[in-house]
């Protein structure tokens, strides 16, 4: 089933109250996905330091201490390694392709989960209220973030399987439904040289419009390219450092709700989600129509 909530601020005086506002929007939606949740969140001064370029991991060991000078070492700058079980987030003030590859290089077998200059992403197992509480989510800030809750259905229950998907520098998908087609697509992929993290169908229509926005496609066309090569029920929501994105499938079989007032743009899986924000009685609040893409930018 899963749930989606996002949120999409316009009004800087509510950067202080993102995580506040997404962590309660996430706990009207834990009923749909009671086995595991991620979030993304861009622009905490905290996680994403301004700067700084943020990558996110699962399975990175227990010495942070260890980790952040292993790593200092290897880029050549301060690396600061936070931890938020199972994650853990690495900064430093250098490009993100030279953090990412130091990274990789010592931690070959962790998890890349997100990275960039802007998005910092959590995953874990559980309930997805208590894992949002203990990532510290609340007491989060900055301009946007999205969060997922998942109930498995195409692939196992791991921290890595939850969503979102971030596999492009400051992207994120999350989606609920399932796409019929991703092994026909993951091979194609496959063939141009992508790598798969897991075998969850999710990542495989990530990994699609990753590839679209690497090769210069914005993300409105990116998401209509997806409608027309990916089969099956879905809603995602996409966001970058500087858009937030919403798509049906051509019969809008799973649901979405958007609330867009002069302030902020939300989404959800259910209005109960969004009942809390504040001025939801003045917001203009609509269903996504199929297949069209709204696309909204900072």
């Amino acid at each position: 089933m899963c749930g989606i909530v996002g949120l999409h601020l316009r009004e800087p005086s509510l950067y202080p109250r993102l995580g506040e506002l997404l962590t309660g929007m996430l706990g009207e939606m834990v009923d749909r996905g009671p086995d595991s949740a991620g979030m993304a969140i861009y622009g905490d001064p905290t996680w994403s330091p301004a700067g700084h370029s943020s990558v996110s991991v699962l399975g990175a060991g227990s010495d942070a201490v260890f980790l952040a000078d292993s790593l200092t070492e290897s880029v050549g700058a301060a690396v600061t390694v936070l931890e938020a079980e199972p994650t853990t987030v690495i900064h430093a003030a250098v490009p993100t392709d030279v953090l990412l590859a130091a990274v990789r290089e010592t931690l070959p077998a962790a998890v890349i989960i997100g990275f960039g200059e802007d998005v910092t992403v959590l995953k874990g197992m559980g309930n997805p209220l208590e894992l949002a509480r203990g990532f510290g989510l609340p007491s989060a800030s900055g301009w946007q973030g999205v969060a997922h809750t998942r109930m498995a259905t195409e692939s196992a229950v791991t921290a890595a399987g939850s969503h979102p998907f971030a596999v492009g520098p400051d992207q994120c998908l999350v989606h609920n439904g399932s796409f019929s087609n991703h092994l026909t697509m993951k091979r194609e992929l496959e063939s141009g040289g992508v790598v798969f993290d897991s075998e969850n169908d999710t990542e495989v229509g990530a990994r699609f419009v990753a590839k679209q926005l690497s090769e210069g496609v914005d993300l409105e066309k990116a998401l209509r390219l997806l409608g027309e090569r990916f089969d099956g029920f879905y809603t995602l929501l996409v966001s970058t450092s500087d858009s937030f994105a919403v798509v049906r499938d051509p019969i809008a079989c799973k649901p979405a709700i958007v609330a867009e007032t002069d302030q902020y743009v939300a989404m959800a899986s259910e209005y109960r989600a969004l009942a809390g924000l504040p001025g939801i009685d003045q917001a203009h609040i609509f269903e996504p129509e199929p297949e069209e893409v709204y696309v909204w930018h900072r």
